[in-house]
This record gives C-alpha cells, structure tokens and sequence, in this order.
C-alpha cells in the first residue's frame, strides 16, 4: 500500500527525494523518525511485522498533516515484515526498490526488550530479542547495502541503547542485543567506507515510549529513570526529563543528511547525561 502524506515540510538536509527504509516504523521511536524523515521531504518505506499498526500510523501522519501550496507530497509505503527472516527482508527490500525506487538510507529501529534477571531469563526470551534486535540489523543492513554500494551513496543509522555500553540490572539479553548490533553497524562501516556509505548508530537513554513505559508501575514510575536508582546502580538523568522520541529522530536524521556527509563509524548517545559521557 502507498500512502501520500501531507503535512509540513522541511528541506536544507539533502533528504528531499531520497528513498529511506525505517524499521521498526509502528510506534515509538521507528513511528517519529518517519514523520521527521517525511519533513524533510523523503519518501519512507516503514517496515515492521505489524501491519495494521503500521497502516494506523500512515493514516494518522494523513490526517494530521496538511499540504502547503506547491510543493510536492511526500509518500510513504507500508511494508509489513519481519526484520529476523531473511526471505521476508529480501522480499521486502525488492519490494521497495520497486515500489518507491532505489533505497538511499536505511534506519534500523525495530527493537523489543524481554526484562529479567538472567537466572530467570528463558532461552526463548533470549532467541528473540537477539533475533530482532541483532539478527534483525543485519539482515536488513546486508539487504539495503548489497543495492547501495555499487550506487556509490547511502547512509545506514543504528538505533542501539546506551545499555549497549553501561551494565543494567535486569537487561541482560535487551544491552547484549544492542550491542552486538551497535559493534555490527560500525563493522560494516568499515567495510562499506570506500564504497560512499556512512554507516552511524544512535543510542537513546530512557525514552517515551511504549517499551518504557510498559515497565512501569504507578503513576510516579517514571522516577526511578530520572533521578536514578541506587539499589539498581543508576544514577539518574542529568538533564531532569526522559528523552521524547522526536529527540532520538531527530539525532537519526542528522546523520542520515548530507550535514554529517563526513560522519561515519560513529556513536551518538541521546540519553540527557545518563551514562555520563562514558
């Protein structure tokens, strides 16, 4: 399905025309960088497994966006799949090229998160976050950067954690995850460098979203993430506030511009001080 999306744009970030691929695009994080990628006048292919979330988000970017005189609509295409099978990528990758045209950027945003303490972690919960959360990344990656690099341009964006680097009580499997695929993206990198293709991660701290919120309990639970939790070794947010998602989309798609067109193999924590610059 192709959706034309109206709504309030931006240009000046050399997006405008460009074909992005956004995983993980049903909600949260995925959902947002969308809507800043269709600011800055880019058509998106927003892939995710689930397809009726993924269409509610289309719709809801329609209905709450208007077109200005004169400049062309941006489009979006929903792309219902999932990101750990690798026949459901590949089909998924075609289909875009041929719907939407050669993809030029790829953001990485499907994400789950199965909490626990490892001793009770189930090999199941572990399959699948690795499944999604790493697995996931590289199938996609390896899909988009097969068409990509004999064209000379792209851009690949990670989205990871700042787990991926600080220890977290009862995230084991979810910061294992993220930082196999934090370490993958920067590998391919590496390998993709003299090819014209830059590839970065962003790693949000506590953030907004369903995934978060779903562990709290309370109507005061946020707390604990913002002014941090001895017993469980965290120290809280510097900047006093959990980071919105437009925050984390909007750190993605300044390293998806041409504004970081000499960016690569980089970083990027958006956790308002979280894990203290380490």
């Amino acid at each position: 399905m192709t959706v034309t999306v109206h709504g309030p744009l931006e240009d000046g970030l050399g997006l405008e025309g460009r074909i992005a691929v956004v995983t993980g695009a049903a909600g949260g994080i995925g959902a947002e960088i969308v809507a800043e990628l269709v600011r800055h006048r880019a058509a998106v292919a927003m892939v995710d497994r689930d397809g009726p979330a993924l269409e509610e988000v289309a719709a809801r970017l329609c209905k709450e966006a208007a077109v200005e005189p004169g400049t062309p609509e941006p489009r979006l295409l929903v792309v219902p799949a999932d990101v750990s099978d690798g026949r459901e990528v590949a089909d998924a990758v075609e289909r875009v090229e041929r719907d939407l045209g050669p993809i030029t950027h790829l953001v990485n945003a499907a994400g789950i998160l199965r909490p626990g303490p490892v001793a009770g972690l189930s090999e199941r919960d572990w399959d699948d976050t690795m499944a999604v959360n790493a697995t996931g990344v590289y199938l996609m990656s390896r899909a988009v950067a097969a068409r990509m690099a004999p064209r000379g341009f792209g851009a690949v964006v990670t989205v990871t954690s700042n787990a991926a680097r600080t220890a977290r009580t009862g995230m084991a499997a979810y910061a294992a995850s993220k930082a196999a695929a934090q370490a993958f993206t920067k590998c391919l990198g590496l390998e993709l460098a003299g090819t014209g293709i830059r590839c970065n991660v962003v790693a949000p701290g506590s953030t907004d979203t369903p995934m978060l919120t779903s562990l709290w309990e309370g109507a005061d639970a946020s707390r604990p993430s913002i002014e941090g939790a001895p017993e469980a070794f965290r120290v809280g947010i510097p900047t006093g506030r959990l980071a919105r998602p437009e925050d984390v989309a909007q750190a993605v798609v300044f390293l998806l511009s041409e504004r970081a067109g000499h960016i690569t193999l980089q970083d990027l924590t958006v956790d308002g001080g979280a894990t203290l610059g380490v």
